[in-house]
């Protein structure tokens, strides 16, 4: 299979972003969005909230949370869903409503439910440099990051 993905760098000062799951995953994902636009509009819903994510909601007013299962109803005025649990017949039967309603989805882990993916991402500055190996090896992508922000200087304004 060739490479297919497109580049493509979102403003997302009016996109509106659900998060399915409150652990670990959905605390790196949130942690994610947070760093490259900390005003973003973000709702989460889980069963369990991560404790540091607890601390973040709490510190975030742009962020809202709902403790309880993901309803359907979720979706409604979504732009984009990261499902972020571990429980694959949620993620699934997640990703099916979204479709349905042609939202973009980003599913943790489960590269065959995504539509899209968040790479490594390099910030120096007003330049940007996005990392994907097409969902098959993370850790090269993390390894290209570090290498990146160590070799570019932070004044390259």
């Amino acid at each position: 299979m060739t490479n297919t993905l497109f580049p493509v760098f979102l403003k997302t000062e009016t996109a509106k972003f659900l998060i399915v799951g409150g652990g670990n995953v959905g605390l790196e994902k949130t942690e994610t969005l947070l760093k490259q636009n900390p005003e973003i509009n973000l709702i989460l819903v889980a069963t369990y909230f991560h404790s540091k994510l607890k601390e973040i909601i709490h510190q975030n007013e742009n962020i809202s949370f709902h403790e309880r299962a993901f309803e359907a109803s979720d979706l409604e005025n979504k732009d984009f869903v990261i499902i972020a649990t571990d429980k694959t017949e949620v993620n699934r039967h997640v990703r099916e409503l979204a479709k349905a309603k042609g939202i973009k989805v980003n599913a943790a882990d489960q590269p065959d439910l995504c539509d899209f993916y968040l790479g490594s991402i390099v910030n120096k500055g007003n330049l940007k440099i996005a990392i994907s190996t097409n969902g098959k090896s993370p850790v090269l992508a993390k390894r290209l990051r570090e290498y990146f922000i160590e070799v570019i200087p932070d004044e390259i304004d």
